[in-house]
């Protein structure tokens, strides 16, 4: 027969386990999020980009899902030590979590407005921006799967990848002022997209937060503080 020590270890496995799933949940809503908003501004899809907004909700919905069973876990459970570590970065990895996904919502808010009334000038961002925008959707995936795997190694890569992100910022928002300088016309559509570039980066940036959250739970130590583009350039 089963102690109540058992039992109550197993019950705790399984809300870990739950935890872990809606982490997962979140993020894969989150990532597809990115990847429909950035084929939405590709189309002109004002359907898809509708789409993503209204998914979003999806993604808070489990967010306070996941901090009701928190704050359950820890009344019931007084989980210590690496469990307790464990169980914070899960709710604090959710609150990312939902702001990278505000971020693609805020993205699919643009769409109407960056491909306007017909005739007006039009940038073709099909060759601007798909590219920087598949490289934040990976990192966000990469670092979910650092999370189920609980790979510390590969956290350290992916925060790593942020200076190319960074990069890839940087020369959208030369050429886009380029657009601008050239052809005032397009004045309003290179202000919108240049918010979309930003809220790119600023995935990236979550995406790297994940990334130490990661690290920290998986070793109980903090990651090294990494340099950026421009102190490794100097």
């Amino acid at each position: 027969m089963a102690s109540s020590h058992e039992h109550t270890v197993k019950a705790f496995d399984q809300d870990i386990g739950q935890l872990r799933a809606l982490i997962s949940q979140m993020g894969g809503l989150a990532e597809q999020a990115i990847e429909d908003a950035m084929l939405a501004l590709q189309r002109g899809d004002t359907a898809l980009a509708n789409e993503v907004r209204q998914k979003d909700k999806q993604i808070d919905a489990i967010e306070a899902e996941l901090e009701k069973l928190v704050v359950r876990v820890i009344a019931l459970r007084a989980p210590m030590a690496d469990d307790l570590r464990e169980i914070i970065a899960a709710l604090k990895i959710a609150a990312v979590i939902e702001r990278i996904g505000d971020y693609a919502k805020n993205i699919a808010k643009r769409v109407p407005m960056i491909h306007g009334e017909a005739g007006e000038e039009r940038i073709d961002v099909v060759s601007i921006l798909p590219a920087m925008g598949q490289l934040a959707a990976d990192m966000v995936h990469d670092v979910l799967d650092a999370y189920s795997a609980r790979d510390a190694q590969a956290a350290v890569r992916i925060c790593a990848r942020d200076n190319a992100l960074d990069d890839f910022y940087d020369s959208i928002f030369r050429t886009l002022v380029t657009y601008m300088v050239e052809n005032s016309r397009t004045i309003s559509q290179v202000a919108h997209l240049l918010f979309v570039a930003k809220n790119l980066e600023r995935i990236g940036d979550h995406a790297t937060n994940v990334a130490e959250m990661v690290y920290f739970a998986a070793t109980g130590d903090y990651m090294a503080e990494r340099e950026t583009g421009e102190a490794q350039a100097n």
